[in-house]
């Protein structure tokens, strides 16, 4: 331990900690432009200048390690005068446009220049302009106002593994752009526009649309993937403008993907507003009343057993809770919330949860990945893979179709065949397994819904089981979901009874006509022409594919609109918080269900969302400890096939990263997105 003296109060901290992070113990505020607490260090904005004892000039406190005995002043005459001549310099050339710069009321360079900054300056020469550059449809760039921290950069090459952009020329003459101005291609873009400390990089979709005092700040949880970002949605009225990332160290850290960031667009576009009934052939707009009665009636001339309810991905706890109790209540026994056809066995979450945490992808030493692609799956978790790559030591086998996952990896085959040869020993990548500590395996999608899943389940169990995955104190099996419902599904047991059919047995029964009426809750993604002549009730938020071939729509609340529930990929319980008001006539969708059950004569034993959250915690324990991941213990997997390995090859169960899902389907920005990475795709 290292003991020096700041402000004359004494503090001890590890050795290799900086001047810069001591001071932050002692809660001593030093202004900083370039540095950031989870980039390497550059040191090149001078912001951070410090005098210390028997040193002739200002020290960088950021970039000088604490000594045993060091004495260090940040707030001496020395210190003033330096950090007014570096403010003076940065200002030199910089557009002073504050009244216009979206950057404006959250800019560093505007609170540091007002609590350090001089009231004068001495320049009076032209100022440098830089010329706009391109950096896709995501990034608005004005790199006149750019005063090369090169946070952007760092951010790029270390956390996102994308180094695109970088810096052209020197002195005045530097510029920082993006190579051969092309697009910035990374899912994890739009952060550097949280990390730039000016104006310099700013959203494009949001340019001159608001101002941050104008908003009202929601802190909720992110559904566009399984990983439970932690975000706040800034809002304005009834409209939500921005969606911003919050700090949580063991999920997201501060950074989320450009899908959650950008997507809220598509919150404004094709909405649900009213209730829908078909009358010769065509949706009309109808009263609650009567599509409730429809509902009923179409309901009663059936046999619960002609009736299947499937949830969709993006569907709340509450949601999917009350919509089982009611079917259940009607007797009902096809339940379905994996719209996917995903095979995972639910009688332990052993079998379906993210095992080894998020955060505990840093004490892994080797990374098995079975018919997944990270990157676009979960880029928050692909980012935590990279770090700890970055930490050295780490090992990485890829079993999938070749794929640029920002770190490197072994390729070890695409088909289950490779599987089969670790599973027995013959694969050269076994002794990389042996030779592993802390060894982990993450089984994507991709893997789960063929017609072998239950095959590759068990020889990914039984590898786990083999070579060291599966301790007392560690477990390295992982699946990877990609919705952000299912995991809550599947712990409230949305799932066929005995007797029920799964996804694909209901599809089948509809052709056949052995299913009647079927219930979509918010379920967008599965072959809709498949229900041919079956009576469809949707409950959701969009007109996508599931109000366009209903036969009565209830209008839903999307998830910046309701309080609700949802558990990640890692068995993580978190809670949405309502941020605006849904539109028109829609309701939370556990309320339509509640209402629903009074007219269907099977009224549901609750009326409010706390009695609903209690029967929550009733049915798992899991849902009593919010934000709390609870391990759960192993039990091995026994299943029964006649199916033979598949020579079929791995391929992500994700072909579009931008759009995945109603909200960013009608999302203008992924559109631009989408079009943009195609082009560079064929270009």
């Amino acid at each position: 331990m290292v003991t020096l003296v700041i402000n004359n109060t004494s503090v001890t901290v590890e050795p290799g900690t900086t001047i810069l992070q001591a001071c932050e113990q002692l809660n001593i505020e030093v202004p900083v432009f370039c540095y950031h607490s989870r980039l390497s260090i550059a040191g090149n904005c001078r912001m951070c200048l410090v005098e210390v004892d028997h040193s002739s000039k200002p020290v960088a406190s950021c970039a000088m390690p604490a000594i045993e005995g060091m004495i260090v002043h940040t707030n001496t005459p020395m210190v003033e005068k330096a950090r007014k001549g570096n403010l003076e310099f940065l200002l030199i050339n910089h557009p002073l446009d504050c009244p216009i710069c979206d950057q404006a009321g959250e800019c560093d360079l505007q609170d540091i220049t007002l609590n350090y900054g001089s009231d004068k300056s001495r320049f009076d020469l032209n100022k440098r302009a830089v010329k706009e550059k391109h950096m896709g449809p995501l990034i608005k760039p004005i790199m006149t106002r750019c005063i090369h921290c090169t946070r952007c950069i760092r951010f790029a090459d270390e956390i996102a593994g994308a180094p695109e952009i970088g810096t052209l020329g020197r002195g005045e003459n530097l510029e920082i752009t993006s190579y051969l101005q092309k697009a910035i291609t990374s899912e994890l873009s739009g952060n550097m526009i949280d990390i730039c400390p000016v104006g310099a990089l700013t959203s494009k979709p949001y340019a001159f649309h608001g101002r941050s005092w104008e908003l009202t700040k929601t802190e909720s949880i992110d559904v566009m993937d399984a990983v439970g970002s932690n975000i706040r949605i800034d809002s304005r009225g009834r409209e939500v403008m921005r969606i911003l990332p919050r700090l949580h160290e063991d999920i997201n850290e501060e950074w989320i993907s450009d899908r959650t960031r950008f997507a809220c667009d598509g919150l404004k576009k094709q909405r649900l507003d009213s209730p829908y009934l078909r009358r010769n052939g065509k949706l009309e707009p109808c009263s609650w009343d009567e599509a409730f009665v429809a509902i009923r009636d179409k309901i009663q001339s059936v046999s619960p057993q002609e009736i299947a309810a499937i949830a969709g991905d993006l569907i709340d706890c509450e949601a999917m809770l009350a919509l089982k109790e009611l079917m259940e209540s009607l007797g009902i026994p096809h339940l379905e919330c994996r719209q996917d056809g995903s095979y995972l066995p639910t009688h332990s979450r052993c079998h379906y949860l993210f095992n080894t945490t998020i955060a505990g992808i840093e004490s892994a030493d080797l990374a098995l990945i079975v018919a997944s692609n990270p990157r676009v799956e979960a880029p928050l978790i692909n980012a935590r893979l990279r770090k700890r790559y970055l930490m050295g030591g780490f090992t990485v086998g890829l079993i999938g179709s070749q794929i640029d996952l920002n770190y490197p990896y072994y390729l070890l085959g695409d088909q289950a065949r490779t599987l089969k040869e670790i599973h027995d020993g013959t694969h050269p990548f076994v002794k990389n397994l042996k030779a592993a500590k802390s060894p982990m395996m993450i089984l994507g999608q991709a893997g789960l819904n063929r017609r072998d899943s239950i095959n590759i389940i068990q020889l990914c169990q039984g590898i786990a089981e083999k070579y060291g995955l599966i301790t007392n104190e560690w477990n390295g099996y992982n699946i990877l979901h990609t919705a952000a419902a299912r995991v809550g599904g599947l712990d409230i047991g949305f799932v066929p009874k005995t007797e029920g059919f799964n996804i694909t047995n209901i599809l089948s029964a509809c052709r056949n006509g052995d299913i009647k009426v079927v219930y979509l809750l918010g379920a967008d993604e599965i072959p809709m022409n498949q229900l041919a002549d079956t009576f469809v009730i949707y409950q959701g938020h969009h007109g996508d594919a599931g109000a366009h071939r209903a036969d009565v729509v209830l209008p839903g609340a999307a998830y910046t609109e309701k309080n609700a529930t949802y558990v990640n990929t890692e068995g993580r319980p978190q809670r949405a918080v309502l941020a605006v008001n849904p539109p028109g006539q829609a309701k939370e969708d556990w309320k339509i269900i509640r209402a629903l059950s009074d007219v269907l004569g099977h009224p549901l034993a609750f009326d409010t969302i706390e009695q609903l959250r209690e029967r929550l915690g009733k049915i798992s324990s899991t849902f009593s400890h919010i934000d709390e991941t609870i391990p759960a213990p192993w039990q091995h997997f026994e299943g029964k096939t006649s199916e033979r390995l598949s020579a079929m090859p791995f391929k992500s169960s994700i072909n579009n990263f931008y759009m995945t899902d109603p909200i960013s389907r009608h999302s203008e920005t992924m559109a631009n997105c989408s079009a943009e990475a195609m082009a560079i795709n064929h270009g």
